[in-house]
C-alpha cells in the first residue's frame, strides 16, 4: 500500500514540475531549476517541538500522550516566524502535539511527502493543491490554514535609488526564483500589472542567488528574510520594493493536508490550527527582539538584531494578518497562475475542492 501511494505521490508531483515549469513562458526567463529554498535554509533538517515521540495516528489536544505529527516546511524563513514560535513557546505542545520538522525546499517536495505519506502537514504555497487536483488523481491536497496572506519577497538594488518606482526596473535583469515558484510568479504578474518588461532570471539555485547578484549578474536580486537584511546591513544591496505591497491581498503559503488525513484527523488539524493561532496573537503582543530571541534557535548563526529587523518588516505588511484564506484572494491567486501559464482558465477549480476554511472559522468566530 505505501509503495503505491508513492508511486501515486511521484506520479502526481511529476505532472505538478512540469505544469510549473510551463510557466516560464509567460516571463521574460532563462530555463530555471526545479528546486526552491533560501540561503538560510537546511534540506532535510528535523527538528522536533518536544521529545515525545510516536506515530500520528488518531487523537487531540486533550489525550495524556502527545500526538506526532510529521511537517515539512517549503523553505527556512522568518516568513514563517508563526510556526517557530508555535514550537518554541510550546503552544504545540499545549494542544497535546509533538511536531517534527523537516525543509523540504521546495513545494513540490512538500507536496510529494503529503502524497506519499511520508509528511502529515505541509507548508506550501496553496498553488500546489490546483496542481494537484487538476491531474484528476486519487488524492487531493487541501488549505486548512493559511500562515502568510501576502508575498514575501522583496527587490533590492545593488545601487541606491531615490524615490525608487517599478520603473526603474525596465530592461533590467532581476534574479528571480525558480520558474513556476509562488516569488516568481507573482513577480511576473506585478511587472505586467506595473507595465515594466524586465529580464527574470530564474536559472541560479537558490544556494547561488545571492552569490549571483554580488558578482554581476544582475542590478536587482528577489530574495527573502533574513537574507534581504543580511545584504542591506552588508551594504551589499539597497531595499527597492516589495513584492507583497504591489499585489496586496495574497495567499502565498499555508497549511495543507491530504483530504483523507484531514478527514481521519480533524481535532489533528484543529489542534494545529489553535496552535498558529496562539502563535500569531503571542507575535502581536510582544516586541520584534523578544520575537527574534524566541525563532533564533531556527537560524543558527544570525544575529538577533537583524532577526527583529526581518521581524518589523514582515509586521509592517501584516504578514500573518488571518488564518483564513478567502474566496476572494484565492481567486487572486488563481489570476496569477493563469497569467503566468500554469493553470488554464478552463481549469479554474473551485474554491471548495481545495480549501477547507471550517477549521480557521473556528478559532475565529
Amino acid at each position: 500500500m505505501q509503495n503505491k501511494m508513492a508511486k501515486r505521490g511521484t506520479i502526481a508531483v511529476s505532472a505538478l514540475m512540469m505544469l510549473a515549469l510551463a510557466g516560464c513562458g509567460a516571463a521574460t526567463s532563462n530555463s530555471g531549476s526545479n528546486t526552491t529554498g533560501t540561503n538560510t535554509g537546511a534540506t532535510g533538517t528535523s527538528t522536533s517541538s518536544n521529545s515525545a515521540s510516536g506515530n500520528s495516528t488518531s487523537g487531540s489536544g486533550t489525550s495524556s500522550a502527545p500526538i506526532t505529527v510529521r511537517y515539512s516546511e517549503v523553505i527556512r524563513s522568518v516568513f514563517y516566524a508563526p510556526a517557530y514560535v508555535a514550537m518554541q513557546e510550546g503552544f504545540f505542545k499545549q494542544e497535546g502535539l509533538n511536531v517534527q520538522m523537516v525543509t523540504s525546499e521546495g513545494s513540490n517536495t512538500g507536496a510529494a511527502a503529503l502524497l506519499s505519506g511520508s509528511a502529515d502537514v505541509a507548508l506550501v504555497g496553496p498553488e500546489t493543491s490546483v496542481y494537484i487536483y487538476n491531474q484528476h488523481g486519487s488524492q487531493t491536497l487541501k488549505v486548512f490554514d493559511q500562515l502568510t496572506n501576502t508575498d514575501g519577497s522583496f527587490i533590492l538594488s545593488k545601487k541606491k535609488i531615490n524615490n525608487f518606482t517599478w520603473q526603474d526596473l525596465q530592461g533590467q535583469s532581476i534574479i528571480s526564483w525558480r520558474p513556476g515558484s509562488s516569488p516568481q510568479m507573482v513577480l511576473n504578474y506585478d511587472l505586467k500589472q506595473k507595465g515594466v518588461n524586465a529580464n527574470v532570471i530564474t536559472n541560479i539555485g537558490p544556494a547561488a542567488m545571492v552569490g549571483a547578484f554580488e558578482s554581476g549578474k544582475a542590478n536587482f536580486i528577489q530574495v527573502y528574510e533574513p537574507v534581504a537584511s543580511q545584504l542591506i546591513q552588508s551594504g551589499q544591496a539597497y531595499y527597492a520594493a516589495s513584492v507583497g505591497k504591489a499585489i496586496g491581498s495574497y495567499p502565498e503559503t499555508a497549511f495543507e493536508a491530504t483530504s483523507s488525513y484531514i478527514q481521519g484527523h480533524p481535532q489533528v488539524i484543529q489542534d494545529w490550527t489553535n496552535a498558529i493561532y496562539k502563535a500569531t496573537q503571542w507575535i502581536d503582543s510582544h516586541s520584534a527582539n523578544q520575537v527574534a530571541a524566541a525563532i533564533a534557535p531556527y537560524f543558527s548563526g544570525t544575529s538577533n538584531s537583524l532577526l527583529a529587523s526581518s521581524i518589523q518588516r514582515y509586521q509592517a505588511l501584516n504578514a500573518w494578518k488571518t488564518p483564513i484564506l478567502s474566496p476572494s484572494a484565492f481567486a487572486t491567486l488563481q489570476k496569477v497562475l493563469i497569467m503566468n501559464g500554469t493553470e488554464k482558465a478552463s481549469q479554474k477549480v473551485n474554491y471548495s475542492a481545495v480549501i477547507d476554511p471550517s477549521f480557521a472559522q473556528n478559532i475565529t468566530k
